[in-house]
């Protein structure tokens, strides 16, 4: 069964910073792009940012550009996301996610994560 688990989601104070980690199971993930997009309420599910099965490109969301980014251990099958000088706005549940493809957009995406909460209070 193939399974992307995300942790690291919390509460943090407006300029602080969180990681957030999606481990892969049951299968290996390491030939296909991974990322990760948010959902705030009553919003629809937004790209975040995505990198390249090899981790030689990475692609960001002009809303999060030069304060997250993303990488990739495919020794561990993990993806993670270090988000800096967060913002009230950027709070959502984030949602790990990965295809054989390069995706921007949610439809393009055939594995998705449970989904862990970000909260930024200003």
């Amino acid at each position: 069964q193939v399974q992307l688990v995300e942790s690291g989601g919390g509460w943090v104070q407006a300029g602080g910073s969180l990681r957030l980690s999606c481990a892969a199971s049951g299968r290996t993930f390491s030939s296909d792009a991974m990322g990760w997009f948010r959902q705030a309420p009553g919003k629809e599910r937004e790209f975040v940012a995505a990198i390249s099965w090899s981790g030689g490109s990475t692609y960001y969301s002009n809303s999060v550009k030069g304060r997250f980014t993303i990488s990739r251990d495919n020794a561990k099958n993990t993806v993670y996301l270090q988000m800096n000088s967060l913002k009230p706005e950027d709070t959502a549940v984030y949602y790990c996610a990965a295809d054989p493809r390069n995706f921007d957009i949610a439809t393009m995406v055939s594995h998705w994560g449970q989904g862990t909460q970000v909260t930024v209070s200003s």
